[in-house]
């Protein structure tokens, strides 16, 4: 899942950026709100922790550019002030939740995943696809009660495809969530790990779960 993080204090904006990468995420960052109006106008965030207080643009105004603008990616607002108004203020203006600071890193990382199945309409941290289950708070894998052991990017790819269960995600769509902006990962990547993934999910025969539409991308389901 990717994330954009525009903070202008930079040991927070570093600090949140290392964790959630090693949360799994791909991050994006900004320091300051026109760069962040910029990554938030041109990519498909599954999440965007937004600083109210930002030089050059200010997060309420991103918030509301965004939101006119139709963007639909959850927004989790960071703000130094905790009174209800603020609070308040910033949820109508279309914040999908908030953190008043200073905050504990691992709540941000739960709310951050929250969003992430709420944006995808999935209810419950794990997801069931036939005789395979991905706990999207633990981050990992199992089949048929046995563990699948995977790399961290290994686990991303499955999850981005289990939280769209029975839908085909094209490569690009892969891609664009998986990702950051300065990754110099080839173009044939997604296809590499998708083969990764087979080869680990069917070990002894297991039937295949990740399906080809040709033309189109791939499917994570339990029919073919």
């Amino acid at each position: 899942m990717r994330v954009l993080v525009v903070e202008d204090y930079r040991p927070l904006r570093e600090s949140l950026e290392a964790g959630l990468r090693d949360a799994g995420f791909a991050v994006d960052a900004a320091p300051d709100g026109e760069e962040g109006l910029w990554f938030a106008s041109g990519n498909d965030y599954d999440v965007i922790v937004l600083d109210l207080m930002l030089p050059k643009l200010d997060g309420v105004t991103i918030l509301k550019r965004l939101r006119a603008a139709g963007c639909k990616s959850p927004v989790l607002v960071l703000t130094a002030r905790g009174a209800i108004e603020d609070r308040v203020g910033a949820l109508d203006l279309g914040a999908d939740d908030y953190l008043v600071k200073p905050f504990a890193f691992e709540e941000l990382l739960a709310r951050v995943r929250a969003l992430v199945r709420r944006r995808y309409d999935v209810k419950a941290p794990v997801i069931r696809v036939g005789d395979l289950e991905v706990d999207t708070a633990a981050r990992q894998a199992r089949r048929g009660g046995e563990l699948v052991k995977l790399t961290a990017r290994e686990y991303a790819l499955l999850e981005y495809l289990a939280l769209r269960a029975g839908q085909t995600v094209s490569r690009t769509e892969i891609w664009e969530h998986l990702y950051s902006f300065d990754s110099e990962a080839h173009s044939n990547v997604v296809d590499v790990y998708i083969g990764y993934l087979r080869r680990k999910l069917e070990r002894g025969g297991r039937p295949r779960l990740i399906h080809t539409r040709r033309g189109l991308g791939y499917v994570l389901s339990e029919e073919p």
